[in-house]
């Protein structure tokens, strides 16, 4: 163990931070060194560096039951994104402003102060290498930039591994209504895009697209789906998917026959097994190899095959994703007058409020004061 811990802190000094995986180290090791740490009436975090804090971070159990913890992509969120963050700060340290004069315990969180958060925060935004480019972080990427920073620091500053609290200098980082990117989808949209797949009888497509816009899926449980996640209802009939969410979190979400009649489809176009004779823990949606499809592919093929309609499509200027169909659904389910309530727990979020973002437009219509206008009212004038 102290050949590791020399050589990471050699990685460390070195500014090769990144090099050594958090696979290396063993979250038991960990455990021993915070129990030893309490035994001996010490800081829990007293004998870590800097990569056993950012794993401990970033896998650290805390419920009884894994399962409530963060999901893998949320863990590799983190990680990539402080992975980032640290490879910006040794390669880019000069341009940014990191006058650190020494190192304080071979540790370059311990030697961070306030103004370095703000200064890469103004970085981030003005120089980095990706607006070098020509391009320009959207106010939604940085507000998640900026949470995940700010959640890590406190975690440090909260456990006394840091003795600063650092995460004071970053800037609120807030996304405004105006600057959301648009994603609102209208049945009639979805109508267009449905026939438009259907005429051409492309079966994968017009499924996936019918799947997504009728059930409120995220793209990961999309993807995540297996044929025994399609039960027998026998309490209202017909069928239901059971789908686990964020944390874990499980829900059922019904099945029109024609949706359950697409994903039939579907499955024959792809040359896979009725789902009565198909091995239960089999994607129930593959890709034209016979394997599940990942988050991403699934957006690069959905937009690939768009392409072959778009004149169907015309006026239509959103781009095309799982999670528009999403908000598709949102809208489409109030439209139908369902109670926001409702639509919330379908698409198992946690808060009201993040199911209003997705229908803000259609309840500053529904309240407009226009709509309480009789319906001759302007007869007189016109």
């Amino acid at each position: 163990m102290e050949e590791k811990r020399i050589k990471i802190m050699e990685l460390i000094i070195t500014g090769s931070f990144g090099e050594l995986q958090l696979s290396e180290l063993s979250m038991g090791e960990l455990q021993q060194k915070i129990d030893a740490a309490e035994k001996g009436k010490q800081n829990p975090f007293s004998e870590f560096n800097d990569v056993e804090i950012l794993m401990w971070y970033i896998h650290e159990q805390k419920h009884a039951d894994a399962k409530n913890d963060r999901s893998d992509r949320t863990r590799r969120e983190y990680e990539n994104e402080l992975r980032l963050f640290i490879e910006h700060l040794l390669q880019h340290g000069n341009e940014i402003g990191v006058d650190i004069e020494h190192i304080k315990e071979g540790s370059l969180f311990k030697s961070l102060e306030p103004r370095h958060l703000r200064r890469y925060q103004e970085w981030l935004v003005s120089s980095s290498p990706y607006v070098q480019k020509g391009k320009v972080y959207s106010p939604a990427t940085i507000a998640r930039k900026t949470t995940i920073l700010k959640s890590f620091f406190q975690y440090l500053y909260r456990g006394l591994y840091i003795r600063t609290d650092v995460a004071s200098g970053l800037r609120i980082a807030t996304v405004r209504k105006d600057d959301r990117p648009d994603r609102d989808l209208g049945p009639g949209d979805v109508v267009k895009a449905l026939r438009a797949f259907r005429n051409m009888e492309h079966h994968v497509m017009f499924g996936i697209v019918l799947v997504l816009s009728t059930t409120g899926l995220r793209n990961e449980e999309f993807c995540k789906l297996k044929v025994g996640d399609v039960k027998s209802d026998r309490i209202l009939g017909g069928h239901y998917l059971v789908v686990t969410g964020k944390g874990n979190k499980k829900r059922q979400i019904p099945l029109k026959e024609k949706v359950l009649e697409s994903i039939r489809l579907f499955r024959q176009a792809r040359g896979l097994p009725v789902l009565a004779e198909a091995d239960p823990a089999a994607p129930l949606f593959t890709t034209n190899r016979g394997t599940a499809f990942s988050p991403s592919y699934l957006i690069s093929y959905m937009t690939k095959e768009f392409k072959k309609i778009e004149r169907e499509l015309e006026g239509i200027d959103v781009k095309l994703t799982p999670h528009v169909f999403r908000h598709a659904f949102a809208i489409t389910s109030r439209l139908n007058k369902a109670d926001a309530y409702d639509i919330m727990r379908s698409l198992g979020h946690e808060k009201l409020e993040t199911t209003q973002i997705y229908l803000e437009k259609v309840f500053a219509r529904e309240g407009h004061a226009i709509n309480q206008w009789a319906e001759d009212a302007l007869d007189e004038i016109l």
